[in-house]
C-alpha cells in the first residue's frame, strides 16, 4: 500500500508560477504509473505564466474561482469542475477570486521539464 500526505510534501514554485506539491511521480515513488499528480495553489490575483506542455493535462478544481486560458479561449472555473488541456496548448490560469485557488494537476505521461515551454 502506497499512502502520501499533501502536508508532508515539499512545496515549491513550479516554472509556471503555481505553488506546487508533487503528490505523485513514477520517476520518484516505487509505483508504476503514467502518470504525475501534483497539488497547485495560486493566491488571490496571481496568474500562472503562460505555458505549454507536449502532453496532456487535466485541472480538477478543488477550491476558490480562476479564469481558464487555453489557446485562444477562456472560461471561468469553479470547485467541482475538471478541465483537459491538450498537448502543446498555450494554456494559463488566473485566480479572480478573494481565496487561494486550489486545484490538482494530472499530466498524461507524467511531467518532464523538457515537455514544458514557459512562454
Amino acid at each position: 500500500m502506497f499512502i502520501k500526505d499533501l502536508k508532508t510534501c515539499k512545496e515549491f514554485i513550479a516554472g509556471d508560477n503555481a505553488i506546487l506539491r508533487e503528490l505523485l511521480h513514477p520517476d520518484k515513488e516505487a509505483i508504476k504509473l503514467r502518470y504525475s499528480l501534483a497539488h497547485a495553489v495560486l493566491k488571490p490575483g496571481h496568474t500562472s505564466y503562460r505555458h505549454k506542455l507536449k502532453t496532456s493535462e487535466i485541472y480538477y478544481i478543488l477550491e476558490g474561482e480562476g479564469l481558464m486560458h487555453i489557446d485562444k479561449e477562456a472560461s471561468r472555473v469553479l470547485p467541482g469542475q475538471v478541465v483537459y488541456i491538450p498537448p502543446d496548448s498555450v494554456q494559463y490560469i488566473k485566480n479572480i477570486g478573494q481565496t487561494d485557488l486550489k486545484f490538482l494537476c494530472i499530466v498524461d505521461p507524467a511531467w518532464r521539464k523538457e515537455d514544458e515551454v514557459i512562454m
